[in-house]
């Protein structure tokens, strides 16, 4: 059996056994202006250090960030965060995949609990039936791929182009080809990676051929590729010349401060991006989070309010990057608050 005839049957069945599936799963909400919510619903993506090799009394932060052998996804607390965010006015939910899914093409990247393309299909129904968008996210940052396995070590490898060109396929065909598909490609380097147990960095005209070829990947299946935009913060003339304008951007930046010129004079890379990309022409879903402050996202609104083009700007994007954890709930409910506030505000 092939992976369009695993997904085909998987989708009967979805049909046939999901409350509503069917009829929900053909309701495709597009918002014209987007109020985005990252979830993350695999966790596999920070650190390679195994969870079980860890001091189970090492500082809760740590430990969250390693990597595990079984699914650590709180699907109650999912669902109180999820019937909030609709309540606040947010149209778009991004889900993060990672581990959580046993992809067809490669069932070895499973983990213990991860969710069979039918119970995907059906959480990607209950969101649109709620009024969601609903956008995956792959990150093939070789910083943020631990949910890759032994796959993460062979970057830029005849093998690594061949799992990850199989993923992208599955992952669009079990969201029904949406019109975005994040493919993250942030913090790419070795500081970012200083307590990982391998660091890989691709450099100069590798980092542009793999991120060129994740790009036409991903516009075969018909989804437009959609990225963090970090990069541009130390690459800032070669990246606005060879990044695609198909390329959706999210620069991101979470401090309280948003002044684009630093005191020395200097430009301030993680606020001005925004700007090089709006002069530049691209478009942006800016974001913003409560990871490091309660005022970021306000400020990200009306920073980027009054410097981009109101064409260019497609929405706005909520990064709490809390894991879906009954311990994280509070934190994510903030960040669901702070939305609802600036979604009024500027409404």
């Amino acid at each position: 059996m092939d992976r369009r005839e695993f997904l085909t049957m998987a989708a009967g069945a979805a049909a046939f056994t999901g409350c509503a599936s069917a009829g929900l799963a053909s309701r495709r909400p597009e918002p014209d202006f987007i109020w985005s919510y990252l979830a993350h619903f695999g966790v596999n993506s920070w650190k390679d250090v195994p969870l079980e090799t860890q001091d189970p009394n090492m500082p809760e932060k740590w430990l969250t960030r390693c990597c595990a052998d079984h699914v650590r996804f709180d699907e109650p607390s999912w669902r109180r965060i999820s019937g909030r965010l609709a309540k606040a006015g947010c149209n778009q939910i991004i889900i993060d995949i990672a581990e959580i899914l046993q992809y067809p093409s490669h069932p070895e990247l499973a983990v213990k609990g991860s969710w069979s393309v039918e119970k995907m299909r059906s959480e990607i129904a209950r969101l649109r039936g709620m009024g969601f968008e609903v956008i995956p996210k792959l990150n093939f940052s070789a910083c943020h791929d631990t949910w890759l396995k032994d796959y993460g070590r062979m970057v830029s490898t005849r093998r690594y182009y061949q799992v990850c060109g199989d993923l992208i396929r599955d992952v669009a065909e079990i969201f029904d080809r949406p019109r975005f598909f994040h493919l993250g490609y942030d913090e790419e380097t070795a500081g970012h990676q200083s307590s990982h147990l391998l660091a890989i960095c691709r450099q100069g005209d590798l980092w542009w051929h793999d991120f060129l070829w994740f790009v036409k990947v991903t516009e075969k299946t018909g989804c437009r590729p959609w990225i963090w935009s970090d990069y541009i913060w130390k690459h800032k003339d070669e990246f606005l010349r060879r990044m695609p304008k198909s390329v959706l951007q999210s620069n991101w930046y979470y401090g309280a401060g948003f002044d684009p010129v630093r005191k020395d004079g200097r430009p301030n890379a993680y606020v001005a991006a925004y700007e090089w990309l709006d002069k530049a022409g691209f478009d942006q879903i800016p974001t913003g989070s409560n990871w490091s402050c309660d005022v970021n996202f306000s400020g990200t609104v009306k920073f980027c309010d009054s410097v981009c083009d109101r064409k260019l700007l497609k929405g706005y994007m909520m990064a709490p990057w809390t894991r879906t954890f009954a311990i994280h709930e509070e934190k994510s409910m903030q960040a669901v608050d702070q939305m609802e506030a600036v979604i009024k505000a500027r409404a």
